[in-house]
């Protein structure tokens, strides 16, 4: 008779895996980790998309100039300004708006005045055109005030905003739409809830 010789090999159901190595361990949690950090990076820096993009061009004493793209429609001017509206009621903080303090060490706080002017030509941000229409220059004062798009109003409490130029002596022209003016302890309006877009989350 002939002996049955047993196999070393186990039988197929009996194998067991091979843990993974702690370096390729490692590497994975790295990748996970690092497209974790990319993906929260960039949505914690997205645009904000409610605003128009704008930058600021010249700050001088409590008047700031703001630049926003050629063909900015006033609809984006105004949630630009209705923006500004609703930081001078809630923190009174302009700093989140890129704008250096305007009233510093001043005991009613760093924006208890601020002017802020709208434009969608960077030339007339520039620092040195402030200064000229600032000192009365005649030759700069009629077409700057002209160009621009949106102001905004802070003094102590009381606050206005609108489309295009400031209005002088409280008189608003054919050229000037006032979207608000009160107090900053006014409620403000209840805000309509924007459209629910389509989430770009790859998560």
């Amino acid at each position: 008779m002939h002996q049955r010789i047993s196999s070393p090999i186990p039988p197929t159901g009996l194998e067991t895996k091979k843990p993974l190595d702690i370096v390729v361990k490692f590497g994975l949690a790295v990748f996970v980790g690092s497209f974790a950090l990319i993906w929260g990076g960039m949505y914690l820096s997205r645009p904000d998309r409610s605003i128009p993009p704008y930058t600021v061009g010249a700050q001088s004493g409590h008047i700031v100039t703001t630049d926003v793209p050629r063909g900015t429609t006033d609809e984006e001017i105004e949630s630009l300004v209705t923006r500004f509206r609703k930081v001078g009621h809630q923190t009174h903080d302009f700093a989140r708006m890129k704008i250096y303090p305007t009233t510093p060490g001043d005991p009613g706080g760093p924006y208890r005045q601020i002017m802020i002017y709208v434009f969608d030509d960077h030339g007339w941000t520039a620092p040195e055109v402030l200064a000229k229409y600032m000192a009365g220059d005649a030759a700069v004062m009629k077409d700057y005030e002209r160009s621009m798009r949106g102001y905004y109003r802070l003094q102590d409490q009381d606050e206005e905003g609108g489309i295009g130029p400031l209005p002088k002596d409280e008189r608003a022209t054919s050229d000037t739409r006032i979207l608000f003016k009160g107090l900053v302890t006014d409620p403000l309006p209840v805000e309509a809830k924007p459209e629910q877009g389509i989430s770009i989350s790859p998560l």
